[in-house]
């Protein structure tokens, strides 16, 4: 099993991770450079950023057109009504605010009525304050300017929600960059693109999925509403997860509001519901790569008759995972451990394509506790829980967010290199961080980078950096075609001094 004990020491404070070679990632000033060995290699890709103090509050807190009208005198009480229907809680606040600097609280209240109130307020605040427990995919984030993060899976393309429900859309290519805005575009959680496919984006919000379809060749720069297909279902609501399937017929929605997962045919606008009758909603889908099965929060499912199989003896919900590119292992983690678990599958055929299949049970590939690493500038903790986790394309790299705490350990990035044929391996590679104070929020891979692999970082100043990993890949295939079944797992410490991957 790996552990963080096994890894090298972080960058020094200052420092920020700049790139990989020969194994090893090299850290240095925000302004160096790269290599000019490694330019060319780089195309110029669009690093945004974007203060959380340009964008507006969450569209939640959104005010009303009532400045736009003619002003006239109305009671306290009707204010503070007309503020709770219109932006909520902060709004009533503002009122009473406004009406005590202008001396009015008298003449709309008396003494009695206003400690009532205050217990009223008191009442709603305490409702207030239970928002981010309903929608914890936007408490995560609460910080940051940058909701949600997504990659178009054949161009140099890539799509950034913002934390007033905009998306905006970055191309390599073009200077113009469109911004998608809905009146259903809100509380966006998360966005995928179509496979196989130029510009068709689906947004997880508030209410529904909304499918953009954006025209590559388009000059404007503010799509109209027309462009956008809207997905709703009764009790369906807030969407926090999607997954494409790999071909791009079929999307996946789900709520942790609602037991079912709906299968959407977005040509036709139908759903199916998949039932789970095990308590709780679904928080986390995962499509596997080679199209066969689907991961959710408790669960694994076959796609060739949505059949499901458990694993009991996991104990607390899945909070994340990743496919490996030929969708026969499945690494995760659960809310409250700090380890990382592996799944293998095997390939069946016949009647057998109907089970999912799999290991009994899963085994602890790597060990996140915290661990304290003596550093020429003191003593420096990391470990935690996994916050998410991504495997790179050519599977050789992943990128793991370990969550840390305020009191002792930082968040950071740990990578690992990873080989799944013949024999699944897991080893240290080095920590990714970011400028001092600025903590990463999401994390993916490029899908077509074709130098090794290349680290897509939004950290929580509102700034999205890109850090490749330089190495030849192993050329392994990325879908299972008949291949012999995987090996068990080896330890991490018989293999630690074996190399690995082919040097530059």
């Amino acid at each position: 099993m790996c552990s963080l004990a096994l890894f090298p020491l972080p960058p020094p404070p200052g420092d920020i991770t700049l790139y990989e070679f020969n194994n090893a990632l090299v850290s240095g000033r925000s302004y160096e450079k790269l290599p000019l060995t490694f330019q060319g290699q780089m195309e110029s890709l669009p690093t945004p950023i974007i203060p959380k103090e340009n964008l507006k509050a969450f569209s939640r807190l959104e005010h009303s057109t009532k400045p736009a009208f003619i002003h006239h005198q109305e009671s306290l009480w009707k204010r503070c009504i007309r503020a709770w229907r219109d932006i909520g809680v902060a709004g009533v606040l503002e009122e009473l605010a406004n009406a005590e600097e202008e001396q009015d609280l008298d003449q709309g209240m008396n003494e009695q009525s206003w400690v009532e109130s205050s217990k009223e307020l008191g009442l709603c605040c305490w409702i207030s304050s239970l928002h981010g427990s309903f929608f914890p995919h936007l408490r995560e984030g609460i910080g940051c300017s940058i909701r949600a993060f997504a990659w178009h899976p054949h161009t140099n393309k890539f799509a950034v929600a913002l934390l007033d429900d905009s998306i905006c859309v970055y191309n390599t290519n073009s200077t113009i960059v469109p911004i998608l805005k809905h009146r259903l575009q809100r509380n966006v959680a998360l966005m995928a693109w179509k496979p196989l496919c130029a510009s068709i984006l689906a947004v997880g919000c508030h209410s529904c999925v909304l499918i953009w379809h954006l025209d590559p060749t388009s000059l404007s720069t503010r799509p109209s509403s027309g462009c956008a297909q809207v997905l709703s279902h009764p009790g369906h609501s807030p969407i926090t997860s999607l997954a494409w399937a790999p071909s791009g017929g079929l999307l996946l929605s789900a709520s942790p509001v609602d037991t079912a997962m709906l299968v959407w045919d977005v040509s036709t606008e139908n759903c199916i519901q998949l039932q789970w009758f095990g308590g709780g909603g679904v928080t986390y889908l995962a499509w596997s790569p080679d199209g066969s099965k689907v991961l959710e929060a408790s669960h694994l499912r076959s796609v060739q008759m949505w059949t499901y199989e458990k694993w009991p003896t996991i104990k607390g919900p899945c909070r994340t995972g990743c496919w490996s590119p030929d969708g026969s292992r499945l690494l995760f983690t659960v809310q409250g451990e700090f380890v990382i678990y592996s799944l293998s599958f095997l390939e069946y055929s016949g009647e057998q394509q109907r089970q999912v299949g799999g290991s009994k049970t899963a085994s602890i590939v790597a060990d996140l506790s915290e661990t304290t690493f003596e550093t020429p500038y003191g003593e420096e903790r990391i470990g935690g829980e996994v916050q998410s986790m991504v495997w790179d394309p050519s599977g050789e790299r992943l990128a793991v967010v370990i969550q840390g705490n305020l009191d002792a350990c930082k968040a950071i990035i740990a990578v690992f290199r990873t080989r799944n044929n013949p024999v699944f391996e897991l080893l240290p590679c080095g920590f990714v961080q970011g400028e001092d104070g600025v903590q990463p929020q999401l994390v993916t891979f490029h899908p077509c980078f074709k130098k090794g692999a290349l680290l897509t970082v939004c950290w929580s100043n509102g700034s999205i950096s890109h850090v490749p990993f330089f190495f030849v890949t192993a050329q392994f295939p990325s879908f299972s075609s008949g291949q012999s079944p995987l090996m068990p797992l080896s330890s991490c410490s018989n293999t630690r001094e074996q190399p690995l991957f082919s040097e530059l």
